[in-house]
Order: structure tokens, then sequence, then C-alpha cells
């Protein structure tokens, strides 16, 4: 098949970083990146760091409101998806790029293709949560991460064309790990000078539009503030919109919340495997965490990765911005003084098989093109 795949942030990259050499044996894939990520740091690193090829079609269309940023997609995407006339756009998650590949492709009667489908977060605020939606309701294959994806494409009804794959993170995370199960692997990054040690740290990213307010900021800088201490720092890696809003507020994080530029793939899973626990509002970093047996402290009231927290037995909680529920969390599960030889004990035990997804989505396409 010819196929047109479509992304734009850091999380879609990793994802076609999985899934695009197994595309490439089967079928003809034109690689589209929107830009919606759209600067070196964020994204631009990413495709050396990962193997991914350099995208055929580089939109820039980063940058603006939902509206705007959607639009400039759309209309960017029109011409190509009519020059180059794919059997069907693959698209990835819940971002706008998501959607505005999913439109294009929908308005030009072109099959879509949702890796990813499925997930809720049952907070139609979310403007993920509005973006999955209509890409799962505008595919023709809707592949599924988990079961409790597929259940919710039932309960709306939509049953043709959903496939249990399995999650195309895991299938990178598992040959990552491999590389990084030496705590020898955490020499190589250093923060402001400090030699972070396994255990040492606190690892947090914030990245969601919900999470840059005003009130919402001044919120989660004093939840920071309470959970570090000079000899636990926390270690914020910052999405560059999120630091902007941070700067506009003047809110002090204090000395021990050290403010980094956002790391690449293999330092993010090296940092998340030594830390003493994980604080994110990501959905990948939420799937990665639990994978390598990391406490999570999840910075939302709600997540579409539901059977994570039943698998974890608790060490993944739902904190909000409750600064007590953190602090409660993190004694129970990264108690000080013990946090070291739980993260030494965690990186020797890690065995993460892959989850076969990228291979499962490439083989269902070839099998449907066969069957044309």
């Amino acid at each position: 098949m010819r196929i047109l795949s479509v992304v734009g942030t850091r999380p879609q990259l990793i994802k076609a970083a999985a899934l695009t050499p197994a595309l490439r044996a089967r079928h003809d894939e034109i690689f589209v990146d929107t830009g919606q990520h759209y600067d070196e740091a964020m994204a631009g690193v990413f495709f050396a760091e990962l193997g991914l090829p350099r995208p055929d079609y580089s939109l820039g269309a980063g940058g603006g409101s939902h509206a705007a940023q959607t639009g400039a997609m759309l209309t960017a995407l029109e011409p190509i998806v009519v020059a180059v006339r794919p059997d069907l756009v693959l698209v990835y998650g819940d971002t706008n790029s998501t959607l505005a590949g999913a439109l294009a492709a929908a308005k030009l009667d072109v099959p879509v293709a949702h890796v990813e489908a499925g997930l809720r977060s049952f907070d139609r605020r979310m403007p993920e949560e509005v973006n999955r939606v209509v890409a799962d309701h505008l595919s023709r294959w809707l592949f599924a991460p988990t079961p409790a994806a597929v259940d919710n494409l039932a309960h709306e009804g939509v049953t043709a064309g959903v496939e249990l794959v399995g999650d195309l993170l895991q299938d990178l995370a598992a040959n990552v790990t491999r590389e990084i199960r030496d705590p020898g692997s955490l020499d190589a990054i250093r923060v402001d000078g400090l030699q972070l040690q396994p255990g040492g740290y606190l690892f947090c990213t914030i990245h969601r539009a919900e999470n840059r307010a005003p009130e919402v900021i001044r919120a989660w800088a004093s939840m920071l503030r309470a959970v570090t201490r000079p000899d636990r720092p926390v270690i914020l890696a910052l999405h560059p919109g999120t630091r902007a809003a941070l700067d506009a507020t003047g809110e002090d994080l204090g000395p021990n919340v050290r403010v980094i530029e956002p790391v690449g793939y293999r330092s993010a899973l090296t940092l998340q495997l030594y830390a003493g626990a994980v604080l994110t509002d990501s959905g990948g970093i939420q799937r990665e965490a639990g994978w390598l047996g990391v406490p999570c402290l999840v910075l939302r009231s709600s997540t579409e990765w539901v059977e994570l927290l039943a698998a974890t037995d608790g060490q993944m909680a739902l904190v909000g911005l409750d600064t007590g529920q953190a602090l409660d969390a993190l004694a129970h599960w990264a108690p000080f003084g013990s946090t070291r030889s739980l993260a030494l004990a965690r990186a020797a035990a890690i065995d993460l098989a892959p989850a076969g997804a990228a291979g499962a989505i490439a083989t269902r396409l070839a099998t449907d093109e066969a069957g044309r």
C-alpha cells in the first residue's frame, strides 16, 4: 500500500520510529511532519536519535491557537494528499496533527488508519479527547493498544476495522531499556553540573495545555517545592510553551527544582528508570514509568491508560495537583533512604518484552491490501 503517515509531535515521532521500519518492509510510506513541535529541541534531535528518515514533507505549522494550528495543517495537507494519492492516511494518537490528518483524508475520501484508537479519558474539556474521538469515528482501521480501548469503541458503536495490536511505545522501549540497565548510563546526563545518582532525584514533565493557566501553575509549583529537598531535587523537563507560561507568572520554583530543556528519548527513559519517582501529565511517560516499575504520580484527575493504574498496584497514582496526596504517595512508594537501592534493583531486573504492535499493524494492512 501507499501510506501517507502524518506526525507532528515528539510522542508521535517515537511511535513512528517503532512502526516505520515495519511499514517500509512491506509498504510504500510517505512521511509528513506537520511541525506541531516545531523547534530542534522539541523534535529535530529525535530524527537522528531514533533513526527516523527525514520527512518527505515538512509543513512548519507549529504555534498558534488550536484553530489556527489545525487550519494551517489542513490547508497544507490537502494538496499533498491530492498529489500523493495514497491508499490510506495513517495518524497517531490525539494531537492537532492527528485531527488534521484524519480530516484532510476524510474530506478527500481517502481511508484513515488510526494508531492508538479507542483511548478515552472521558473528559471532553481536554482537546486531546476531542481529537481522538473525531479521528476514531473517521477511521477505517482502528489499531487499539489495550482491551479497554477496544471496549470503549464498542460502547460507541465502532467495531468494524478495530484490531487489538498492543502498544507501539512498548516495542521501542523494550529495545532501549536493554541499553540503559547499566547505572553508568546515568553518568552521561548532567544538570547544571549536578551528577545525578540512582534514586537521588525526582523526574518531572509538564506540558498539557490545562496545566498552563496561572492559577494551575501556582498549584503545581507549590507541589514541586513541597516534594523536593536539597538531597533529592526535582529535574523538571519543561515544554517550551509551559516554560513561557511559567515565566509569565513570575512563579519561583525554589532552589531544588532544576528546570531543563526537553531531553531525547534515550535520556528520558534513563532519567525515569533511575529516578526516585516520576511526576508527569504525559500519557507516554505514564506508560513508560509503568513498564519500568518506577513510582509515578500523574498530575491529572483522569487518565486514558486505566489498565496501568490497576497493573501497578497503587505505585501509579492520580494525584492531580493535590500536594498532600503527592507527599503521601512519595512517602509510601519512594521513601527517603530507600530510593537508591530500589532504583538499582529495578534497573538490574528490567526485562521488558516488545508488544509486537508494529508487526501486527503492518501485517493487517498487507492482508487487507491482498484482499482488495
